[in-house]
């Protein structure tokens, strides 16, 4: 139980960093990851919303969660990074789907981001199939749950 809860504290701190970067420093290392390049569909890569300050950011602090917690700065680093390559994965199909940047997408906004880095924790710490389902679901409930209140409270620029 207390492996479950300390990922998926881990998965909402990779994915919930970097909108609190933002948040502090608007307009440093804002940079697109996709340099603003556009796919042959017309679309971009991925859109103007992923950017470098969110990548180094979500996999810096989740590195030091993990520590904290005691599972290892590099396991809380590769978690991160993981992460934020499930929130890729998801943008670019998004974009391909011409949907705008922070467009709602629900499930698609959530799973690739948390079972990328449960896969890894299945792999790396031997966690079960189960904690793995339990923490993407878990995950899910939390950030669907909590966007509304973060966008009323100025956090988040959009409820979702």
């Amino acid at each position: 139980m207390a492996d479950l809860l300390a990922l998926v504290f881990l998965l909402v701190t990779a994915n919930g960093s970097p909108v609190l970067a933002r948040n502090l420093t608007p307009t440093g290392w804002n940079w697109p990851l996709d340099g603003g390049r556009v796919a042959r569909d017309g679309y971009p890569l991925l859109g103007r919303s992923k950017t470098w300050r969110g990548l180094v950011v979500s996999v810096l602090v989740t590195g030091a969660a993990a520590a904290l917690l005691g599972l290892g700065f590099g396991f809380g680093m590769i978690f991160g990074f993981m992460a934020m390559f499930g929130d890729l994965i998801s943008s670019y199909l998004k974009r391909r789907r011409a949907l705008e940047p922070s467009a709602r997408s629900t499930g698609l906004d959530q799973f690739p981001e948390a079972l990328l880095p449960m896969l890894l924790s299945h792999w790396w710490m031997g966690v079960g199939w189960l904690t793995v389902i339990v923490a993407c679901l878990l995950f899910f409930i939390v950030v669907t749950g909590i966007s509304p209140l973060l966008y009323r409270l100025g956090i988040r620029q959009r409820p979702h």
